[in-house]
């Protein structure tokens, strides 16, 4: 190996198999972290290839190259500042206009690319024959054919782009020229801001000015005020001659463009009857029967999330705990091997017996959905629904899997598309009652005070979650998206790929949530051997019994439940001495109690995850307000019961 390196970015829209190829030219090489200052994933992985070293990075899949998303500005960035050495542009062969509509704007970039004209299988299958060769020659850059989930045309693909870096093959992409008017005003402000000093081509920036691309016309403005101001004038102009806004020109000459190089080299032969796929599409996604599939679908994920996770999770207890006798007979039962049980161990297992459980079938159930193509359809029929909590679609998904766990929950926030979204989501999937919350809410107000208003806490839950997501999506500053995403035909879910996925995922909640949950349970523990806790419990108890009316000892119950909910049941049971607990808390303190444990920060596995999404200040932020909210809460709740007359 001679240690020479390229970089090539695999860039396209969402659902084309973009991810299929970055795991098969990577394997097990790869890692999956965040951009800069960014909670959007970045996709690294290595591979050697005719004496090279390749780094392939696998941007976020987006349909255009505006800064509308994070992910669009954070590809386009990269693409045009830090510059990989060739883009492999992934192209969904079977929908070839609507992909060429991002491949066009990838071309106004100037950058080296070729072009993997994928799932070749599919558009064969839908009666769709491409002329690749005149492919080629239209676009002026290298287009291979590739079946990635079969790993047909993988090695061609790597070989166009050696060449191309080689300089052996040419790759600068034709200009794709747009009606006589509009051209004439691009070369115009081309030639204005071609000395301007920005990053992107003259040719690029005309066309974004004319788009009314706002971060390029800042730049513009502050590199050549009198470019900017020749690019207003003439897109006045084009308004006028035309009628229409000119973002609204500019997307129908692109679209046009698409269009005409489609019909060039595609050959359309209408299949005899409906596809398979066709059908189910149809089926999930019709007004009526869609939202019974997806319910039974939701119900049978939910299911099995809870039930793979509570199996998991009670075996790896029972298994791990089982090992204290082995552990006090080689260390003894000193100080500080309780406190090494109990600060460190202890959190080991409580991080292991309450996410993992959860997190690994919640990502193989995610994956499998998104890559069978199901996925977008359950966004699009939530999407109204969800649009009332200032969200769209997607957001139902991480929003119903809080109730096995709130970790992965908020870790399936990334699938929203913006940063205040996630945010949002993130939030009020926090507040949704996990698998141990539920445990307090049946195994105390369900038990002893009768299911029917266990069931009313459930209602009620749901009522501060839409209450609450709505004020979020109020203050927050930024605007609102609509769901804008591709309906990718139904396709048999890549095995691997789900697998590669879900193990990548797990590693990195291993990485950074277990560290935290450690230095957490460490610092509870050292607290409660220097005889601290009693004196945290003393200055609780004018929230604990003032406010809320509770016994003293929920103080401690309180503080351990940020390790896991269910402990600070199990404790509370011990520190009053019996497990019939109708003997010792009233019906209204009872309640009070599980409204409390509802509201406030799941647990010390989620505080970490919201660290590993947003940041230390946004999670002390949400933490915070979710402790004050739950305090609130049951002290109002405590004293509408005693009006009502309930004691």
């Amino acid at each position: 190996m001679n240690g020479r390196r390229l970089v090539i970015a695999l860039a396209g829209n969402a659902n084309v198999g973009k991810s299929v190829i970055f795991n098969y030219l990577t394997r097990l090489h790869q890692h999956i972290g965040n951009w800069p200052g960014k909670t959007v994933e970045k996709a690294e992985g290595t591979l050697h290839f005719k004496g090279y070293t390749i780094d392939v990075v696998d941007l976020p899949g987006i349909y255009s190259l505006s800064t509308y998303s994070i992910e669009e500005s954070i590809s386009r960035r990269f693409i045009a500042v830090d510059k990989p050495d060739v883009v492999i542009n992934v192209i969904d062969a079977s929908v070839l206009e609507r992909n060429l509509f991002f491949t066009l704007q990838l071309m106004e970039l100037e950058t080296p690319m070729v072009i993997a004209l994928n799932q070749m299988d599919v558009a064969s299958r839908k009666g769709i024959q491409i002329d690749v060769e005149k492919l080629e020659e239209i676009l002026g850059v290298p287009v291979v054919p590739t079946i990635a989930v079969k790993g047909v045309g993988i090695f061609k693909l790597l070989e166009k782009a050696v060449e191309i870096f080689e300089g052996k093959l040419s790759a600068k992409p034709k200009p794709v020229k747009y009606g006589e008017e509009v051209e004439q005003r691009i070369e115009r402000i081309a030639e204005a801001v071609r000395d301007s000093g920005l990053p992107y081509p003259a040719r690029y920036v005309a066309i974004k000015l004319l788009e009314g691309d706002r971060e390029i016309q800042e730049e513009v403005e502050k590199a050549d005020p009198q470019a900017a101001a020749l690019a207003r004038r003439l897109g006045e102009e084009l308004e006028k001659l035309h009628g229409h806004s000119c973002p609204t020109l500019i997307t129908s000459e692109r679209y046009q463009a698409a269009n005409c190089i489609a019909r060039e080299v595609q050959r359309l032969i209408p299949p005899v009857k409906p596809t398979l796929g066709e059908k189910l599409h149809n089926v999930t996604t019709h007004r009526v029967a869609g939202y019974l599939v997806m319910a039974a679908t939701l119900l049978s994920m939910f299911l099995f999330v809870f039930a793979v996770g509570n199996i998991l999770s009670e075996f790896l207890s029972s298994l791990l705990y089982g090992l204290k006798p082995f552990f006090e007979g080689f260390f003894g039962t000193g100080f500080l091997a309780q406190l090494f049980w109990g600060g460190v161990v202890e959190g080991l297992i409580a991080g292991a017996t309450i996410a993992l459980p959860y997190v690994i079938p919640f990502y193989l159930v995610l994956y499998f959905l998104e890559d069978s193509g199901y996925l977008s359809r359950i966004a699009f029929l939530m999407d109204s629904i969800m649009h009332r909590m200032g969200l769209h679609g997607k957001a139902f998904i991480p929003l119903l899997l809080g109730y096995g766990c709130n970790v992965p929950a908020c870790l399936g926030c990334r699938i929203m598309e913006t940063q205040r979204e996630r945010l949002i989501a993130a939030f009020v999937t926090t507040l949704v009652p996990c698998a141990a919350r539920t445990v307090i809410i049946l195994g105390l107000v369900g038990r002893f005070i009768g299911i029917q208003w266990a069931l009313v806490l459930y209602v009620f839950d749901l009522l501060i979650i839409f209450l609450l997501g709505r004020l979020a999506f109020k203050i927050l500053p930024g605007e609102p998206t609509g769901l804008i995403m591709e309906m990718p035909d139904y396709r048999l879910p890549h095995l691997r790929t789900v697998l590669s996925q879900t193990w990548f995922r797990l590693l990195e909640f291993l990485k950074i949530a277990f560290p935290l949950i450690i230095v957490s349970t460490l610092t509870v523990k050292l607290l409660e051997a220097l005889g601290m806790l009693s004196f945290f419990t003393s200055l609780l108890a004018p929230v604990t019994v003032g406010w809320l009316g509770l016994p003293v000892e929920t103080g401690v119950t309180l503080l351990f439940g940020v390790l896991r909910k269910e402990l600070a049941l199990i404790m509370l049971t011990t520190l009053l001495g019996t497990t019939d607990l109708s003997q010792a808390l009233t019906p209204v303190q009872m309640t009070v109690f599980t409204i409390v444990s509802m509201f406030y920060i799941p647990c010390v596995a989620t505080i970490a995850t919201l660290v590993m999404e947003f940041g230390w200040r946004k999670a002390l932020v949400i933490t915070v307000s979710e402790v004050f909210l739950a305090l609130v809460l049951g002290g109002l709740a405590l004293r509408i019961l005693v009006l009502t007359g309930l004691r």
